[in-house]
């Protein structure tokens, strides 16, 4: 079963909506708050027991501009939304890929988002859109959960892994051979940067975290190792996020380490 999940998550369907919702599994029935469409200041936070690297409280990184939900839930049909719920804070952060075309216009993607929470929302009922953050191949970046972009949201993005990490969602897909736009990898490193800063976490750090769901690659309740910025298939049995996008993880930590003044 895990390999047919595998094979599924990444293949696109005949319809729209399946096109753009395979890759996100793993649903934590958590419902948006109130909406936050940028980030307050960010206040210094303590460091957290990270393997790999020294953490500094002052290794923080300016917040990116985050476009708010409410421009791409403008027109769309809305779902009911449970409670949300909050982790403590954001250990690390998990890159997806959405499995849809990449020839899109950039004007064009508060559309898409549409039909990503469409399929997520209400096609698989989940309660809101899965991924804390989308970003296009312009660089825009997009609040995708509701709960505040500043605030630790337990999203539904990567099965067994949802608490305390953030979903980075790039929309396209991104396949082996696949250019990757530079605008897009610069913005998943400014949002994880931004993201772990709040945290006192260096990207290329090693964080330890809990399975609470044995469909994921680790049975439930177990600890398993995971750098700092990760893909969605270092979690769960997928594609996802392709590996020319996984080929672009390194440089992604690095530039984030940058953004945070580390050297």
């Amino acid at each position: 079963m895990r390999v047919l999940r595998a094979v599924l998550c990444c293949v696109p369907g005949a319809l729209a909506l399946g096109l753009l919702v395979l890759c996100a599994v793993g649903a934590d029935r958590t419902g948006p708050a109130p909406l936050r469409a940028a980030a307050g200041p960010v206040l210094p936070a303590a460091a957290l027991p990270v393997q790999g690297r020294a953490l500094s409280v002052k290794a923080h990184a300016v917040p990116p501009r985050i476009v708010p939900r409410t421009e791409w839930l403008a027109g769309a049909d809305t779902y009911h939304r449970d409670p949300i719920r909050y982790a403590d804070r954001v250990r690390a952060v998990f890159v997806h890929h959405t499995d849809s075309p990449n020839g899109y216009d950039c004007a064009d993607t508060p559309r898409i988002i549409r039909y990503l929470y469409a399929g997520q929302a209400g096609g698989k009922e989940w309660d809101d859109i899965g991924y804390n953050f989308l970003v296009d191949r312009c660089g825009t970046v997009y609040e995708g959960r509701a709960g505040g972009v500043d605030r630790a949201v337990v999203g539904a993005h990567t099965q067994g892994f949802n608490r305390d990490t953030a979903g980075i969602a790039a929309i396209g897909t991104f396949t082996e051979g696949t250019p990757v736009p530079r605008a897009m990898t610069d913005a998943i490193a400014a949002v994880a940067a931004w993201k772990l800063g709040l945290s006192g976490v260096d990207p290329r750090s090693t964080v330890r975290l809990v399975s609470s769901n044995s469909q994921s690659r680790f049975d439930a309740g177990t600890g398993a190792d995971f750098l700092a910025v990760s893909g969605h298939r270092d979690g769960y049995e997928t594609f996802c996020p392709g590996l020319a996008l996984m080929a672009e993880l390194p440089a992604i930590r690095e530039r984030a380490a940058r953004l945070q003044g580390r050297s």
